[in-house]
């Protein structure tokens, strides 16, 4: 990533995007240490152990989705007049870019890896929040900001504020946002697959603001002719997760780390300034100097082997039948000797959030009615068990013979050789 500077602007080559080009105030932000942290971020934890390829880290996504930003809040502007001012250097515009840019910084080391470590039981967002008030980013505002300050940003990324506001949020988070967009083909292009194409500019070209009639509140929709372009951004983030963010090998990576963060008593301050000291970098280095078995598993490739999994698509009462089984085995074996993962994820949630497809007329439909595929698109909803290579076997054994049933094909798992 080429980087040129000319005066108090940036010129950033990027490998998805092209040029990316920053005003003063993004600039600012970029060389503050909040954002340069994520240099030292992975966007996808520990997959770099399984796809060699994915080293990318999050200063490149957040770079990729601010300028995904400016592009959607134009197409939005030019679709319908009055709602948004197209004016290329308003408040608007560029509020929604420094929210894009500053959505990710309060992302833990290894990213969703071990986030829900925090202390305080405090999530990602919040210390996002929480560092948009340090004095450096304060001091930066007020330098720069034009009207732009951290209460503006923190409204954008809470969905809070005018009806403006929150259509603006909508961009940087919704069901139709910028950080899909660019993950997507970010984390696809890194990793080496295809799974995470889909046509981004006829999305782009499609997107409209449509006013729900449910509650009068401004959303992000598409035209009619936009349906299958969306379709195919629900698709790529299906198979994302399907063959790269569950990973059998990088899901059994992720539970080694969270057990050895866990056994040596990490936790991610609550405390904006200290958060800021640790990195992916950090936790490497205290890695390496433990001897605890789950730091040399992931360092010296001596993880645990996959003894037994379930299909993708668990109903509610499969998933309940499951989790009983699990007692009796960790009392058998030993919680030290088995890890558990349960990968769960909504490809979309398209219905719940109302987004709608807008014909050529006029008329609404909820996306739902306006596509098939989308209607019926199963959650993820699967179970993985890990054990160490000599109990594998036994493991395996243990949970097929009381999982196993004919009758029901879809409560079959094979364990793997």
């Amino acid at each position: 990533m080429g980087v040129k500077s000319e005066g108090e602007t940036l010129s950033i080559r990027d490998p998805i995007h092209g040029f990316i080009r920053t005003d003063a105030l993004e600039s600012a932000l970029l060389r503050s240490r909040p954002l340069q942290r994520l240099r030292f971020i992975r966007q996808l934890g520990l997959t770099f152990l399984v796809f060699p390829g994915a080293e990318h880290s999050r200063f490149s996504h957040v770079l990729g989705t601010m300028h995904l930003a400016g592009r959607v809040y134009d197409a939005l502007a030019a679709k319908k007049d009055g709602l948004l001012d197209p004016d290329p250097r308003c408040r608007d515009r560029r509020l929604v870019r420094v929210a894009a840019l500053l959505h990710d910084v309060g992302h833990a080391p290894f990213s969703h890896s071990a986030e829900d470590l925090f202390e305080d039981g405090i999530d990602h967002e919040t210390m996002t929040c929480r560092l948009l008030y340090t004095p450096e980013l304060t001091a930066i505002f007020d330098r720069d900001g034009d009207g732009i300050g951290p209460e503006s940003v923190e409204r954008v990324l809470r969905h809070r504020g005018s009806e403006r506001e929150r259509l603006l949020a909508e961009i940087v988070s919704g069901q139709l946002d910028v950080d899909k967009m660019d993950y997507l083909l970010r984390d696809s292009l890194y990793c080496g697959v295809r799974y995470g194409s889909y046509d981004l500019e006829r999305l782009i070209d499609t997107i409209t603001p449509i006013k729900d009639p449910a509650d009068g509140s401004w959303r992000i929709g598409v035209e009619r002719t936009g349906v299958h372009a969306l379709e195919a951004l629900v698709m790529a983030r299906y198979y994302m997760f399907t063959q790269v963010y569950f990973n059998v090998t990088g899901k059994v990576m992720e539970l080694h780390l969270n057990a050895w963060l866990r056994a040596v008593g990490q936790r991610w301050p609550a405390r904006p300034a200290d958060f800021l000291d640790h990195d992916d970098v950090t936790v490497i280095d205290a890695m390496r100097r433990s001897d605890h078995p789950h730091a040399r598993a992931i360092l010296e490739r001596e993880r645990y082997v996959l003894a037994f999994e379930t299909e993708e698509h668990l109903s509610g009462e499969e998933a309940a039948r499951f989790e009983a089984l699990l007692p009796p085995l960790m009392e058998r074996f030993g919680d030290d000797n088995l890890l558990i993962d349960r990968s769960a994820k909504n490809p979309h949630q398209l219905g719940e959030a109302r987004v709608l497809a807008e014909r050529h007329d006029g008329t609404l439909q909820l996306i739902e009615e306006a596509s098939d595929f989308i209607a019926h698109l199963s959650r993820i909803d699967m179970y993985r068990v890990y054990a160490p290579r000599p109990l594998r076997d036994e493991v395996a054994h243990q949970l097929a013979s009381r999982w196993h049933e004919p009758s029901a094909a879809r409560r079959r798992a094979v364990p793997r050789p």
